[in-house]
């Protein structure tokens, strides 16, 4: 066992301790006869009602953990009510009988009444009863709520590493088809290409595993991305790129825009007259403002789509997960350009 369960369990111990020590001297502290004064008599046996009291509402705390740990969750919960009340009335007669024989035989004291006892005990019994049931329904509510927290947010983790999973292949398809064209055009870029490719796996492979990661880190990323690409098309794709990294300490999440900047490629290259390419990203009061926008072919968008299996729909996606409504993102198509708008607020 490790000691955080330890430290857990002896917490609730104390703190169950500390509420039954003033729920047990309360009626004393509010009572200045100590809760006697109904059983003083002539006889001086004050002391022994005091004592009987104070055994008899100890022993309370009997009937409350074995209600709560026992009888809820096995009779109250399963709906056997009928069994549920009868092992009631048992307790009930067993505590009686225990307050009985102190009262006639362990203080010996006089005047004992079965029925005076009864109505003595029993809306004690019915209070500790309704408190017991009403704390493991309590305590039952909170752990479920709990246990679902903890499966939402794994749920959550689980999603967002499985989506990142799926940008991460399609991003080395594209690096890869770069070296391919570098090494058939016996590029002398091909060696330099190759480390930055080295450092930009080290980024994604290292790096991404945290759940935040500093902006101008993921700028550089994306700028590594764009040059390589540019290394690929050369003048055939005019790309233009304006990324204002401002100071300051800004955190995103890892490999998030990313797949704005791949889809551009993807789509905004091949059978389109005059490709163009643009990305633009600034921050502004703690805002980050991202924008790509390509030109593009209707015809050839629905068979890259089907090749990559991998689109905007995955970071929408995670982008509600993340940022719920701390993000707004905006795809239009019009005269030819496919524009994507990103407003994501950093705090």
């Amino acid at each position: 066992m490790n000691k955080s369960w330890y430290k857990g369990r002896a917490l609730r111990i104390l703190s169950h301790a500390a509420v039954w020590a003033v729920a047990l001297s309360l009626p004393y502290l509010l009572d200045s006869h100590h809760g006697i004064s109904r059983h003083h008599d002539s006889d001086g046996h004050d002391q022994a009602f005091f004592y009987l009291n104070t055994i008899t509402n100890i022993l309370w705390i009997g009937p409350f953990y074995l209600n709560a740990c026992l009888l809820t969750p096995r009779l109250f919960y399963k709906h056997r009510y009928l069994t549920y009340a009868a092992t009631l009335v048992l307790v009930f007669g067993a505590m009686l009988l225990i307050h009985t024989g102190m009262f006639k035989y362990g203080f010996t004291l006089p005047h004992f009444s079965p029925l005076g006892a009864t109505a003595f005990m029993l809306p004690a019994f019915l209070l500790i009863i309704a408190t017991s049931t009403a704390f493991r329904l309590v305590s039952d509510r909170m752990l479920a709520d709990k246990l679902a927290q903890e499966k939402q947010k794994e749920n959550l983790k689980t999603e967002l590493s499985f989506l990142r999973s799926q940008i991460n292949p399609h991003f080395i398809f594209n690096i890869l088809n770069n070296l391919v064209a570098l090494e058939q055009m016996r590029s002398k870029e091909l060696g330099p290409t190759i480390l930055k490719l080295s450092s930009l796996m080290q980024y994604m492979l290292y790096e991404t595993d945290e759940e935040k990661v500093p902006l101008d880190r993921e700028v550089e990323y994306l700028q590594s991305y764009i040059d390589l690409q540019r290394q690929r098309f050369g003048a055939k794709v005019p790309v233009s790129t304006s990324c204002e990294v401002p100071e300051g300490h800004y955190e995103i999440e890892p490999m998030l825009l990313i797949p704005f900047v791949e889809n551009a490629f993807k789509h905004g290259v091949g059978m389109i007259t005059d490709p163009q390419i643009g990305i633009s990203l600034k921050v502004s009061k703690g805002v980050l403002h991202f924008a790509v926008k390509n030109r593009f072919n209707p015809a050839s968008r629905e068979i890259k789509d089907k090749t990559s299996g991998i689109g905007l729909g995955n970071v929408t996606r995670r982008l509600k997960l993340l940022y719920g409504d701390q993000q707004i993102l905006r795809i239009s198509e019009t005269d030819g350009w496919f524009a994507v708008s990103l407003e994501l607020n950093l705090h």
